[in-house]
């Protein structure tokens, strides 16, 4: 059977293609044209210059030093955020009592919590903690911020485990570390990597803590080192989109290889 050509389909994806492609195409253009180029063609006309003096620029001024401090940030996140919010989302899935349901509950109450509201409090305790301007007093609030989200994923797929999985490990013996680390684990590797991926965005985006935990210059992170390339009277605005290109590209390879178990983590989250 013949069928026909849906044209308000495809009309519909190069309209999209235009919405995702204009800005990709200006981000792009403006990293490799001259700043004098680019201020007076503007950001859609087509280069007639290509340089590479802006990534140069970006390299030279500290910039992968930024990238380093952020990598470590979204690895301490991540490393956080499963290290607790695994073994709670295990607890509150299996639990029977009043109790899990009321973990859960409190967990969920943080996702109506907006950081701007507790950030005098967290700048107090970590600053009574000695953490002020380190990357665990950056990272350490970014991860209690990201644990609902996670509980809420990690836990949604963790109810999709069938119930005669943990009969047969109980008929075995098996004490509930085991089951968690044989069983759990493996069966919810799409939610742990949604959670992964979500917690590192988190990081890796985040502006508010760095802003407010840190002051020296060897604390700062990406969205604190773009500054550099703003002043009170202008911008180089090429050299600050080639620094946000150089800062796109670690989270995006990260997202390339884990898009399947984060779709498939969404969806386990909206489960039973």
């Amino acid at each position: 059977m013949k069928t026909r050509p849906n044209y308000l389909a495809g009309a519909a994806a190069c309209f999209w293609l235009v919405i995702v492609g204009v800005p990709v195409y200006s981000l792009l253009s403006a990293a490799l044209q001259p700043q004098d180029t680019y201020t007076n063609n503007g950001p859609l006309a087509l280069p007639s210059k290509l340089t590479w003096a802006n990534f140069d620029t970006v390299l030279n001024s500290g910039f992968p030093g930024y990238l380093w401090n952020t990598l470590v940030v979204a690895a301490l996140t991540v490393a956080l955020v499963l290290l607790f919010g695994v073994p709670i989302s295990y607890a509150v899935v299996r639990g029977r009592g009043w109790w899990s349901r009321g973990v859960f509950r409190i967990f969920l109450l943080g996702l109506a919590i907006p950081s701007q509201a507790v950030v005098i409090p967290l700048f107090l305790i970590v600053n009574r903690l000695g953490l002020y301007d380190s990357l665990w007093g950056i990272a350490l609030p970014t991860a209690a911020f990201a644990l609902p989200v996670t509980v809420l994923v990690i836990s949604g797929g963790m109810r999709e485990i069938d119930s005669s999985l943990y009969e047969a490990m109980a008929l075995d013996g098996a004490p509930p570390a085991r089951v968690l680390w044989d069983l759990v684990i493996p069966l919810s590797r799409s939610g742990i990597a949604t959670a992964s991926v979500f917690a590192a965005l988190q990081a890796w985006n985040g502006f508010l803590f760095p802003l407010i935990m840190t002051q020296s210059e060897g604390s700062k992170t990406v969205t604190l080192g773009l500054y550099n390339f703003v002043s009170q009277y202008s911008a180089n605005v090429p050299a600050l989109l080639a620094a946000v290109l150089l800062s796109a590209v670690p989270i995006l390879v990260v997202y390339l290889f884990a898009r399947r178990a984060l779709v498939a983590g969404l969806v386990g989250a909206g489960g039973k």
